[in-house]
Parts: structure tokens; C-alpha cells; sequence
């Protein structure tokens, strides 16, 4: 059996340039390491506009849309709100949703993309435009595949979009382990917090990991996790301020994928943030997701 990968091509917007602090071209590198690979891809379809307003305010998904975001919003976003970075972002979301069903037919599912966190009911933020994975597990508890789910985001950054959006949901259990010192400044609480010191190093984050696992699994038992495995916690990561080695993602990745693998519980891994200088490296990071949850899905 072989890992679900879901890809599109619009997932790498090309308005936005090599030089951005966002590198967008780390979606087509990550394809392209992976075909060279061998590997084949689902292609998910653009989240139909209904999707997106399960997680967002009708207003701003009509604005991005039609590429009609006031400037003070793009702003916050970090993009310009161009017809490229619309269908990125629907393509994205709509990649989330194909890797949750998967991860139910299967046990494990890659979007290739996603784990845009920081993007709330109100409105996106630093370069999350549409929350991909508030929207698929809103859409799998409405469709009835899920009863409870849980997201355990290992992004730098704290998920302060997912966070708010589930505040008042008892069907979603959401779970960060960030940089506390690190943005966004205004942390709403998740169900399970965990802020890191900066400088930390694989040896205490793992630690830390494994105890904000131990702790989930004993407050929650989901029918689905979502995993924002972005790699931007590396030591060269220019907006992340901890120190993992490569070394340390692959082992923070098998951790979280054997936790799930030892409850049999589906797993849909999303990338997450990676902003160091050399897009082919964060690439590299990222497929450690993929080599992780080889395992998971019964892979080859």
C-alpha cells in the first residue's frame, strides 16, 4: 500500500517571487523530490466557496476571492490577494479535505501543502489565508465521518487561528507546542498548550513532545488527528528561534506518527511553516512527514 500524497499545481503560486520571506517554491520542490521518487499524487479540486465558510466569515472569503481584500487585511495576510494566491489557497484547503478522507481509508494521507493556522473566522495572518485544516474537520463532522478530532500542531508557532476557531467546539481538541517567545504576541488558549524557550534543542523539545502527547491521548480519544508538521522549529529557520536539527524533526515526526500508529488512529499530516534562506533545504525537511507516516499507512 502506498502513502497518500495529495499535490496540485497551484499549490505554488508563482506571483509571489523567490525573494519573499514566504518560500513558496518549496511546494514545487517537494513534488519534485517525490517524483523523483517514484511517487504519484491525488489531485485534490478547489474547495468550493460553502467549504470555506464553515471556518471564515463569508465577507472575507468573498474578498479574497474576487481579489478585493482592503490592503490593512493583505497586509496582515502577507500576500497581495491576486487570482493566483485565491486558487492557491482553495486548492490547498481543498487538499486538506482530500487527505482527511483518505486518512480514513487508509490510516495515513499527506497534503503536500496546508497547516495554515494562524488564519481565524475573521480574517488570515502571517501567510495563512484560509485555515485548511478548521475547514476539513468542520466538513468531516458535518458529513458524520468523525464524531471527534483532535490537531496537535507542531509548528513554531502557536496556533492561534485554529484556536480560536474551536474555542467553543467540544468536537475538536487542539494542541500546540510553539516558541512561546515567538509571534503571534496574542496566544488564545488552545485546549493543551506547551511554550518552548528559545534555543531549545531535540533533546528537551523531545521531551517535551512526548509529554504533551502522554497528557492528549489521556484527555482525548479521537477518530482523526490532524498533524501540522512544519519544519520551521530547525535550528536555521530565520523566523522560528529553536534549535532542532534534522535529526530532531525526523525523530518529533516518528514520535507523533508512532503515538497515532499504537491507538490506530488515522493521521493526516499537513507541512506547516519552513522559512530558511535555501528553499531546497525546508523542502528536505518536509519530506521527513512523508518517510514518518510511511509507517502509519502500512507503506512500503
Amino acid at each position: 500500500m502506498t502513502l497518500p500524497l495529495v499535490h496540485h499545481a497551484d499549490y505554488d503560486a508563482d506571483s509571489v517571487p523567490d525573494g519573499h520571506r514566504f518560500p513558496m517554491r518549496k511546494y514545487s520542490l517537494v513534488a519534485e523530490i517525490l517524483r523523483e521518487r517514484g511517487e504519484r499524487f491525488a489531485v485534490p479540486a478547489h474547495a468550493p466557496e460553502s467549504w470555506l465558510h464553515l471556518a471564515h466569515d463569508p465577507a472575507y472569503v468573498t474578498a479574497v476571492l474576487t481579489s478585493s481584500l482592503d490592503g490593512k487585511a493583505a497586509r496582515r495576510v502577507g500576500f497581495d490577494m491576486t487570482p493566483a494566491i485565491a486558487a492557491r489557497t482553495r486548492a490547498s484547503v481543498g487538499g486538506t479535505c482530500l487527505a482527511t478522507r483518505l486518512a480514513l481509508e487508509h490510516g495515513a494521507a499527506v497534503n503536500l501543502a496546508g497547516g495554515s493556522h494562524h488564519a481565524d473566522y475573521q480574517g488570515g495572518a502571517g501567510f495563512c489565508v484560509f485555515n485548511d485544516v478548521a475547514v476539513a474537520a468542520r466538513l468531516a463532522l458535518e458529513e458524520g465521518t468523525v464524531r471527534q478530532v483532535a490537531v496537535i500542531d507542531c509548528d513554531v508557532h502557536h496556533g492561534d487561528g485554529t484556536a480560536r476557531i474551536f474555542a467553543d467546539e467540544l468536537r475538536v481538541f487542539t494542541a500546540s507546542i510553539h516558541c512561546e517567545d515567538n509571534w503571534p504576541s496574542d496566544k488564545p488558549p488552545s485546549d493543551l498548550d506547551v511554550g518552548l524557550e528559545k534555543g531549545l534543542n531535540d533533546e528537551a523539545y523531545l521531551e517535551a513532545l512526548a509529554t504533551m502527547l502522554e497528557t492528549l491521548f489521556s484527555r482525548v480519544k479521537p477518530d482523526l488527528v490532524y498533524y501540522n508538521a512544519g519544519v520551521d522549529p530547525h535550528m536555521d529557520d530565520r523566523l522560528g528561534h529553536l534549535s532542532l536539527t534534522d535529526h530532531g524533526l525526523r525523530a518529533r515526526d516518528e514520535m507523533v506518527a508512532a503515538a497515532c500508529r499504537s491507538r490506530a488512529i488515522p493521521v493526516v499530516g499537513v507541512l506547516g511553516g519552513g522559512y530558511s534562506k535555501d528553499p531546497m533545504a525546508v523542502a528536505g525537511r518536509h519530506i521527513l512527514l512523508v518517510e514518518a507516516l510511511q509507517s502509519l499507512a502500512g507503506c512500503d
